[in-house]
């Protein structure tokens, strides 16, 4: 990994840097930010994403989706990042496939890796269907249909598996009127289809209905299909209930039932169809599926290879009969080989500065889409056991001067040590340090990386070019560090994970990096919790808070989440009323709220079914009542637990940035007026569509 700058705070351990940063005698060297060449908000539209990686089984050529985002300052309309195909040749050329509005996910070569399939809706298309194109080029063609949209599916032959729900007639009367919706009681079940396409009209038929099936696999000489199966539809469910049932072609009958203890991850069967690897949790309190494990086909017993590990993997496959495995350590990557009992056979060299998410593997070739601090996630191919980068769909970011991004390392106040990455503005530094903004993920069960840490709701590089320091903490809860971190949350809500945050924060000051004084916290879901946790019971701490999809009140939290079992098994590991109430209530930023004097922005997709919307609102009517502290509520409607449209994501971005810049400045005070509650979009595009939009390759 590239040159790190390594910190460890707090008075007990002392602090220690290597590498140094200059203090001004005034307010620092912003200059930068006025060059045209800085990252800002508006270069996020820009920013590409690579993904969905795919080797055709003769190893020649490869598929990947694109992720391109809808510009809004370029006059594109409204809308998620549409998603376009690509092809990599055997020459290693980059070659645009299909580029139009719309998402194409699910790449499968057929087994001459002559044609691609993949899913889209498009044109008069009612559902997500089916369609294939060749690899000589010409237009996509619709391969199948079915009366609702097509989940995961497995082409072999002529043969076509996929997974799908029965129709519900009462959606043809939805243009009528009627759309009531009964919670938690559309009792459909994902079912397995099977189509002979070798028909003149090919006809669906169910295959297999025993639960509610997610994904599946089928072995390479379609004997037998491995689906991951819930009881129910629910997205409670689907977490902590997923088991994988072995299926024969022949009979559709269960052949073998592996109980999963926890969490399910990605799955795959070995090329001799005697194995399945998959990265999984280790038991039902096991808040992530970042152990490598492996089971045979016919037997039920399944062996636990890397639970002892400080990692979390993931992604797997199969590459000549051992498992290759994207392992996460810290905030770093490996490509492991490991054998199915466990023992690394190869650690494969990737560029010092990139982050590894996934892999995919053909014959001899492996392609990895991974990214750094310097680009978003672009396609590397494994070439004499190295990896080497074969995309780079964002050249103008060369032209771009971005802030440099490090690891910092802390000693917290009861001497665990936290990591985490720090993203410094380029120039100098104020006398004082910079200001900073508090970066909190979600989950807990996330992670950052030392690769491209910028999004609508992760400032990043456009806060750095505006002035501010931003640290991502890896706190207790975090994954990449094994399940024993992991879980170091668990039954101590807003404990000892929320002060991580704080003792991040002394720590950086202590170094003399950050201002303490001018210090801001953001972050979403349970980034979002911290973030009203910090304007609320640590508000002495923060100057400023944006809190996103937050949760502000355990107990009602459990009663309007989708996902109660899981808050219960991997989080609280007590249900509310197990002498719980009183404590999920002192655990909750409303419980605080009249200490809070730290102006709040808080903001939240008016669908979001994972933290309701209602959460926000609490918060907010609780501050507003309670105290004098500037607080302001702002509501995405149609979106859900984030915002997936451009015009929200912009939207999100200008008002985070100016909200911080409001209260860190120098001068501010809580007493500082709040900015307009109104963005003026309209001048914004008018007058991003008078200069015109240069900054795309």
């Amino acid at each position: 990994m590239q040159l790190k700058r390594l910190v460890m705070g707090l008075a007990m351990a002392g602090v220690c840097m290597t590498g140094s940063y200059a203090l001004a005698d005034g307010h620092g060297d912003h200059s930068h930010a006025a060059k045209d060449n800085h990252f800002s908000i508006e270069h996020l539209p820009h920013v590409k994403h690579a993904g969905n990686i795919t080797v055709a089984p003769n190893g020649d050529v490869s598929a990947y989706t694109l992720s391109v985002p809808r510009n809004m300052l370029d006059g594109d309309k409204d809308g998620r990042a549409d998603t376009h195909l690509y092809v990599i040749n055997d020459k290693g050329q980059n070659q645009s496939f299909i580029a139009r509005d719309g998402s194409i996910s699910a790449l499968q070569f057929a087994s001459d890796s002559n044609t691609l399939y993949f899913k889209t809706k498009r044109d008069n298309d009612k559902n997500t269907s089916l369609y294939s194109i060749s690899m000589t080029g010409g237009e996509a063609t619709k391969v199948f249909e079915y009366e609702t949209s097509i989940g995961d599916y497995v082409v072999q032959g002529s043969h076509l598996y996929f997974v799908a729900k029965p129709k519900d007639d009462a959606e043809d009367l939805k243009d009528k009127g009627f759309k009531a919706h009964v919670y938690e009681e559309d009792t459909r079940l994902a079912n397995i289809y099977k189509v002979d396409l070798a028909q003149a009209e090919p006809e669906a038929e169910v295959f297999f209905s025993q639960g509610h099936t997610s994904a599946i696999e089928l072995a390479s000489d379609g004997s037998f299909i491995v689906a991951a199966v819930a009881p129910t539809n629910l997205i409670d469910d689907f977490y902590m209930l997923r088991d994988l049932h072995v299926i024969s072609t022949e009979t559709a009958e269960v052949t073998n039932t592996i109980d999963m203890p926890g969490k399910l991850g990605t799955f795959v069967i070995s090329d001799n169809n005697k194995h399945i690897a998959m990265h999984a949790g280790t038991d039902k309190h096991d808040s992530s599926d970042g152990v490598l494990m492996v089971a045979k086909v016919d037997s039920p017993e399944l062996t636990q290879l890397t639970a002892d590990k400080i990692q979390h993997i993931q992604d797997v496959d199969w590459y000549k009969g051992d498992i290759l495995a994207v392992a996460h350590r810290g905030v770093e990557s490996a490509l492991v080989l490991y054998s199915p009992k466990g023992k690394v056979e190869k650690t494969f060299k990737t560029p010092d500065d990139i982050v590894v998410r996934s892999a995919d593997v053909g014959k001899s070739t492996i392609h990895l889409i991974a990214d750094s601090p310097k680009h978003p996630r672009e396609v590397f191919t494994v070439r004499r056991g190295k990896a080497q980068k074969v995309t780079n769909n964002n050249a103008w970011l060369a032209d771009i001067d971005l802030a440099a991004q490090t690891t910092f390392t802390y000693t917290a106040r009861d001497n665990a040590s936290i990591e985490g990455l720090l993203l410094t503005p380029n120039g100098t530094a104020p006398e004082k340090g910079w200001p900073l903004i508090l970066m909190v993920h979600g989950g807990p069960e996330a992670h950052y990386s030392d690769g491209w840490n910028t999004a609508y709701s992760v400032p990043g590089q456009y806060a750095a070019a505006a002035g501010y320091a931003v640290y991502y903490p890896n706190y207790r809860g975090s994954t990449g560090r094994g399940v024993a971190f992991a879980k170091q949350h668990q039954n101590d809500y807003a404990g000892k994970e929320f002060n991580d945050l704080v003792d991040g924060v002394q720590a950086l000051a202590a170094a003399g990096i950050i201002d303490k004084d001018r210090v801001g916290i953001t972050g979403g879901s349970y980034g979002g919790y911290a973030s009203m946790w910090g304007a609320t019971a640590l508000t002495e701490h923060f100057k400023a808070a944006v809190a996103f999809v937050g949760i502000s009140n355990q107990v009602s939290k459990f009663g309007t989440s989708d996902i109660p079992n899981e808050m219960h098994l991997v989080h609280s590991l007590k249900w509310p009323w197990e002498d719980n109430w009183m404590n999920l209530i002192e655990r909750s930023p409303i419980f605080h709220a009249g200490k809070a004097n730290t102006p709040i922005l808080i903001m939240h997709g008016e669908e979001d079914t994972r933290v309701h919307p209602s959460q926000s609102m609490e918060l907010y009517r609780s501050i507003k009542v309670r105290t004098e502290t500037p607080v302001r509520l702002v509501f995405y409607p149609g979106e859900g637990h984030g915002n997936r449209k451009a015009a929200a994501q912009y939207d999100y971005a200008l008002r985070l940035l100016r909200w911080m810049d409001t209260y860190l400045a120098e001068d501010a005070t809580r007493q500082t007026e709040k900015p307009p509650f109104s963005l003026d979009m309209k001048a914004r595009l008018d007058a991003a569509k008078e200069k015109g939009d240069t900054s795309d390759n």
